[in-house]
This record gives structure tokens, sequence and C-alpha cells, in this order.
């Protein structure tokens, strides 16, 4: 099996070859060593535990407020979402309250109402009234 190199384009020697392959193995052998030597029973021991308790809490306490300031967050939002409903349906109400209010001030519905009562609307207009003052 003949490898490329793919900067030149040109087969790569035996010798190269079996380097690379060596080092790409030792590289795995190296990375499972690792792994091995982190999760070995010797590696994590009762001391090991206990010394790193207090940080364990510490990230545990971080993550129950993350999670909390989350789900308060959604409330809130939810909570904003409610509120500008509740917004939009008061102003149609407000908007339909104001038309319809302007509608029964109109100078003809106030005849019509004021006709039930039994009053009629002037058709002449209003006397001017003058108040002569006497001089001293």
């Amino acid at each position: 099996m003949s490898r490329k190199n793919t900067l030149r384009n040109k087969e790569l020697s035996e010798d190269v070859q079996e380097e690379m392959s060596e080092a790409v193995e030792e590289k795995v052998e190296e990375t499972q060593n690792f792994i091995r030597t982190i999760f070995s029973p010797t590696r994590i021991s009762t001391y090991l535990v206990t010394k790193n308790l207090p940080f364990v809490a510490f990230l545990v306490f971080l993550t129950l407020l993350y999670i909390s300031n989350r789900h308060l967050a959604e409330r809130t939002v939810r909570q904003i979402d409610r509120l500008g409903k509740e917004v939009k349906e008061l102003s149609w109400d407000y908007k339909s309250l104001s038309a319809e209010l302007m509608k029964l001030t109109t100078q003809t519905e106030i005849a019509k109402r004021a006709d039930t009562l039994g009053l009629k609307e002037r058709t002449e207009p209003p006397i001017k009234l003058e108040v002569l003052k006497e001089k001293r």
C-alpha cells in the first residue's frame, strides 16, 4: 500500500510510511495509557474524592443556580407574552368604547335620547341677556 504526500502529490518512501505509522501507534498507546491512569483504582482514591468534594459541591451549586435562572427567565418570558396579549385586548376594548362614546355624544343621538325623556331640541337661537349696572 503506497501513500501519497498530500502537499507534493508524490508517493512516500517505505521508511517515511513506517515512521508515520509508528508515530501514530505511539500516540494511540499514549492516549490509552493516559485514560487508564486517570480511571485506575489507585488514582481515584477516597482521599482524592474527599479532597475535591468542596469543588464538586460548588459545581453542583452552580448547576442548580443555572437551572433555576433558566426557569426564571422562561417564566418571565411567558409572563411578558401574557401581559402583551392583555394589553392588546384592553387596547381593543378602549378603542371600541371610545368609538361608541363618540357615537353616543353626537347631537342627533343626544336629541333622540332627550326626546324619550320629553325634552325637545331648541330650534331658535339663544337669547343674550344683558345686565345693566347702576352708576353711583
